[in-house]
């Protein structure tokens, strides 16, 4: 682990009062991530677990993706959102997990600046826009349980096509001028990250500048995951008094089935999130800010394939029939 004083050395034998003076305050060029264990401590146990976990996340998602895309029967617009939704999970996680992988079996557990700025960019840029997409399924099951004889007319292609699209500007942009910004802050020692991928905290706290501006992203963060839970929450909400009112019980569970899969997935993700983010540096702790990470970084997508496809009969036929054509064709046929 290497003090303020060695890493200002080795990035020009320069210590850091001779970087001010000559103006170059971005002394450090990579970081150490702190959160991993050592491979005599057990990392390789890690890696196995780790490595089979983010198999399963791509090769679930994938399939739910080509499931929807390749059967007919799933083109509208819940599932289209959902095969996006899966789209995006697993970016998600190659944008974190890969790197993880590669430092549980490596003694340099280290990222380049630029490295650690792509990373977090793309990291959150995914995140909210699978925010602001939940959001959109939230506010589709919203018109097609509450509204459902205006819903073909509200919901047209075109609309979801805009309405995902839009998302993805959404994320991708919001975050763009803020990690600009971080670009151009003085590191200048340590470069320790406390933490097990590059998060606006961690890093932030490791900057040459005033740490209030750790507090403004902590609020922005907060406000921002307030204002998406209680829309999705206000939706969801008014779908299960809806539904709670239809006389027919088994009108009552085929609304329930079309929606129970969205809530466990909002609750999941936005309870990761809300664990991870609505709190203060000051409660910060190595040990569990390891583990929180893990949780809201691995865990949550873990679950969201085993969810959207277990909990709806359509999704299931859709990947057996994508895994197994011939069988399904052959029983569909006699």
């Amino acid at each position: 682990m290497r003090t303020k004083g060695e890493k200002s050395s080795s990035s020009g034998n320069q210590d850091s009062s001779g970087d001010m003076a000559s103006g170059n305050l971005s002394a450090v060029t990579e970081f150490v991530f702190t959160g991993f264990p050592q491979l005599q401590d057990g990392g390789l146990l890690y890696f196995i677990p780790l490595l089979f976990i983010y198999t399963f996340i791509v090769i679930g998602n994938l399939m739910i993706f080509f499931a929807v895309r390749l059967d007919t029967r799933l083109h509208n617009p819940m599932y289209n959102f959902i095969s996006i939704f899966s789209f995006l999970e697993m970016w998600y996680t190659t944008t974190t997990i890969p790197k993880m992988l590669s430092n549980l079996v490596s003694t340099q557990k280290t990222i380049s600046f630029t490295g650690c700025l792509l990373q977090m960019y793309f990291f959150h840029s995914l995140g909210n826009t699978e925010g602001a997409l939940l959001t959109i399924m939230a506010i589709d099951r919203y018109v097609a349980i509450c509204n459902p004889l205006h819903y073909l007319t509200i919901m047209t292609p075109r609309r979801c096509a805009q309405l995902s699209a839009g998302s993805c500007v959404f994320g991708f942009l919001i975050l763009l001028p803020e990690i600009v910004w971080i670009s151009t802050l003085p590191f200048c020692g340590p470069n320790q990250i406390h933490q097990i991928f590059c998060d606006f905290t961690p890093l932030l706290n490791l900057a040459c500048t005033d740490a209030s501006v750790i507090l403004v992203q902590d609020v922005i963060h907060a406000l921002a995951i307030l204002i998406t839970s209680l829309i999705i929450s206000l939706s969801y909400i008014r779908i299960v008094v809806v539904i709670l009112g239809i006389p027919s019980a088994e009108g009552r569970k085929k609304a329930f089935s079309t929606c129970i899969a969205h809530i466990a997935v909002f609750l999941l993700f936005f309870g990761s999130v809300a664990i991870m983010y609505l709190r203060f540096s000051a409660t910060y702790t190595p040990f569990w800010d390891t583990a929180i990470a893990v949780a809201f970084s691995v865990l949550s997508p873990l679950f969201n394939p085993m969810i959207y496809s277990l909990r709806n009969k359509d999704m299931k036929d859709a990947i057996k029939k994508l895994l197994c054509p011939q069988k399904v064709f052959h029983v569909h046929g006699s």
